[in-house]
């Protein structure tokens, strides 16, 4: 997922029915995340890969994820902004094709173009877009959370989660984040790791069931 180094990652892997994971990285760039050795047979990550085509288009996996999350957690997952957006020489432009976006959303540029510049069809077969909120909901019993991650009280409460459904990742993440990260993305990319191994395991659900395409032929969707 983003963070303010780059990209973190929290590789895994399965050992029998136990989730095994090493400590978390941070790489300069989503090539790198791609290209991470070994290579992941399921990976989520937190950036959208199919994009709206047109300005002023809503992707139905972010209306639909953020109903399902509710208050006060839907507020907290961005709206995708479209391909002629992303590519706007400025953010004032962007701005203009998408007068929606706030200043969070314009932070978040820099990823989301790599990501929109970077995905292809093919990556659809491992990787898979997903959102930390989703992740928790499922840990959760489907009952979304009211905390936030940022606050103390939002990370303890999604320690215990991981703790109960991932044994032995609580220890993982509780080791100093690594440069460039905070301990409140360690949280958040522990719970697309939760997602991961359910893609790993057919379990994943869609958003939405019925598949929209973007015109590159990438699948938008959030799974969880």
């Amino acid at each position: 997922m983003p963070c303010p180094g780059g990209w973190l990652i929290l590789p895994a892997r399965l050992g029998g029915n136990t989730l095994l994971a090493d400590e978390p990285v941070v790489v300069a760039t989503l090539i790198e995340v791609l290209d991470f050795k070994p290579q992941f047979v399921a990976a989520a990550i937190q950036v959208p890969i199919g994009f709206p085509d047109e300005p002023g288009t809503f992707a139905r996996c972010d209306l639909e994820a953020k109903e399902l999350l509710g208050w006060p957690r839907g507020a907290a997952l961005p709206a995708t902004p479209s391909r002629e957006a992303l590519a706007a020489p400025t953010l004032e432009q962007a701005r203009a094709l998408e007068p929606w976006l706030t200043t969070g959303d314009l932070r978040r540029f820099p990823a989301l173009r790599e990501a929109a510049d970077t995905f292809e069809p093919y990556h659809q077969r491992r990787w898979y877009s997903a959102h930390h909120d989703l992740s928790y909901r499922v840990m959760n019993g489907d009952v979304a959370l009211t905390s936030s991650p940022y606050l103390p009280e939002g990370i303890e409460e999604r320690f215990a989660l991981i703790a109960r459904t991932m044994p032995g990742v609580e220890q993982v993440i509780s080791a100093p984040p690594p440069e460039g990260a905070a301990r409140e993305h360690v949280v958040q990319v522990a719970g697309l790791l939760w997602t991961a191994r359910r893609a790993l395991g057919r379990a994943i659900t869609r958003l939405p069931i019925d598949p929209e395409w973007d015109a590159r032929g990438l699948r938008h969707e959030l799974v969880y």
